[in-house]
């Protein structure tokens, strides 16, 4: 035990900071100590944040349940993202958090395009979530129990590597106020918390960092630096001078608006899904929390100022409402050559950010705090586990890059300047050959990117489906098969799909209840 590291500072709070302390309480107790420090000066990104279902190992680790932290955090649930107006303007579709069915080895997405003569939309047919959507359902009966009872239950201190099932939903929430219940939730079990500024960073003769000086409480001395400092990455950057590699050229929108609009949810009830809507020159996030909405539009600034993004943001998500604040944010899109260098690991904003579009944000974050406890290291600092643990990091982040490329390039729309550029944009080589591909069959496991990167071939096919500028056609396979089982599936799915709709209770009654 000599070896081991003992003590970890965390620079930077909110959502990344907590998350990271309260997990590393979680995993090694007192055996390592950790201390967070963050400037009471220095405000946060949160806005309102989507999450994917993965995020519920990281709750379960930290051994609180639903009802323990959702209702400090004006939380939701998440059953899908819906994009409007990606195709054509009045056109939806949902990306559910539900794996395709399988008839005779094909599944419902193939026989759809086989059978051609279906009138519902392919998402509609194909799975059930949309229809839990549209009618504004909840995951959960009143009694607790989920819609499809053989997928719940604890999971203990899993990860996401052990996700086998896809679970049916992630959350909304308030990341402020995540921030905070995880910082009580923290302290309570050993976190040190110094709220102070940092003004100097030290570092010894390696380059390596020995502590970060503050106004007020002094030295704060380490043997691991976890930067949670957000896009000014002032350790791993700023200090380690680690070139960040932009994504820029590929993903240009670099600039986002947000609101915090209230909503009466009594009336107008809870929307269980994240809504991406396609604008002139960027799309707007609708993210319904328990009493408000949060809601923002991410643009590039070369087809958008941000005074035009402001007052278009305000027509289409609070009209009359001038008095609202509206939080003006600079992206930095792409992502540290690596994440960890020397001492310091970079989690978060100060790792890597691509924009919002599928909820990566928070499962960025968690995939780099679970990698870093597997990859821990003692103090012989062994370069084979930094190694894997930057590989890993970065392949998710690539995977992501080239799954959000794919919305624009697939997306038939083409009204504006914007969404004409989505069309002649430089694009991977490796997303260029999958594009090509798709246009003959629907992605599968062994051609879409091939690390782990969170999504599976499923919201591969659901994007080529629903974003209509790939045209793609059924395998010649299904044609000299059998399509009996497979009309047979599509009924049943469509009769439990009514049932469902009919006995569920909707998302604010059962969340009322949570409240």
């Amino acid at each position: 035990m000599e070896n081991a590291i003992r003590n970890v500072v965390i620079v930077g709070g909110g959502t990344a900071g907590w998350m990271s302390a309260t997990y590393l309480k979680a995993a090694f107790g007192d055996r390592v100590s950790v201390t967070l420090v963050e400037s009471d000066r220095v405000s946060t990104i949160g806005v309102g944040e989507a999450t994917f279902s993965t995020i519920r190992h990281f709750f379960d680790y930290l051994d609180l349940p639903e009802e323990k932290w959702m209702p400090h955090c004006s939380a939701s649930y998440k059953l899908a993202i819906r994009f409007e107006n990606w195709r054509k303007p009045g056109h939806h579709f949902y990306h559910p958090f539900e794996r395709l069915r399988v008839v005779d080895g094909f599944h419902l997405a193939e026989w759809w395009l086989q059978l051609g003569e279906d009138t519902a939309a392919f998402d509609r047919a194909c799975f059930l979530t949309p229809w839990l959507c549209e009618a504004k359902r909840s995951p959960r009966n009143l009694d607790g129990s989920l819609f499809v009872a053989g997928l719940d239950g604890p999971l203990g201190r899993s990860t996401l590597a052990e996700q086998r099932a896809q679970f049916p939903y992630a959350y909304h929430f308030d990341a402020d106020l995540l921030a905070k219940f995880l910082a009580r939730f923290g302290i309570e079990r050993g976190v040190r918390h110094v709220v102070d500024d940092v003004i100097a960073v030290g570092q010894d003769e390696r380059g390596w960092i020995t502590h970060v000086r503050t106004k007020g409480h002094g030295d704060l001395t380490g043997d691991l630096f976890i930067d949670c400092t957000g896009f000014r990455g002032l350790l791993i950057n700023q200090t380690l001078g680690e070139p960040f590699r932009s994504f820029q050229n590929v993903l240009p929108n670099n600039r986002a608006v947000s609101l915090r609009v209230p909503r009466d949810i009594e009336r107008v009830g809870i929307a269980p899904y994240t809504t991406a809507t396609a604008m002139e020159a960027g799309w707007i996030w609708t993210i319904p929390l328990y009493g408000r909405i949060g809601t923002g539009y991410v643009y590039s600034d070369e087809f958008c100022t941000p005074e035009e993004a402001e007052q278009t943001l305000r027509k289409f998500a609070a009209p009359g409402q001038d008095d609202l604040e509206a939080n003006h944010i600079r992206m930095r899109i792409g992502r540290n050559e690596r994440s960890w260098v020397a001492n310091c690991v970079a989690i978060g904003l100060s790792s890597a950010f691509v924009e919002p579009l599928e909820s990566t944000g928070i499962f960025f974050i968690q995939h780099g705090i679970e990698e870093l406890v597997k990859h821990f290291p003692d103090a012989t600092w062994n370069p084979v586990l930094v190694d894997s643990y930057n590989r890993r990091v970065a392949r998710v982040v690539d995977g992501v890059k080239e799954f959000l490329i794919l919305h624009y390039r697939a997306a038939a729309r083409d009204d504006t300047l914007y969404w004409k550029e989505t069309k002649t944009r430089e694009i991977p080589e490796s997303l260029a050959e999958r594009l090509a591909l798709a246009s003959t069959m629907l992605p599968d496991e062994n051609n879409i990117y091939p690390y782990y990167h969170g999504f599976e071939p499923y919201s591969w096919v659901t994007m080529v489906l629903g974003l209509g500028g790939v045209r793609t056609k059924a395998r010649p396979a299904l044609a000299s098969m059998d399509p009996s089982a497979a009309r047979r599936q599509f009924a049943v799915l469509r009769r439990e799909a009514d049932l469902l709709t009919a006995s569920l209770p909707s998302c604010y009654e059962y969340l009322a209840t949570l409240n």
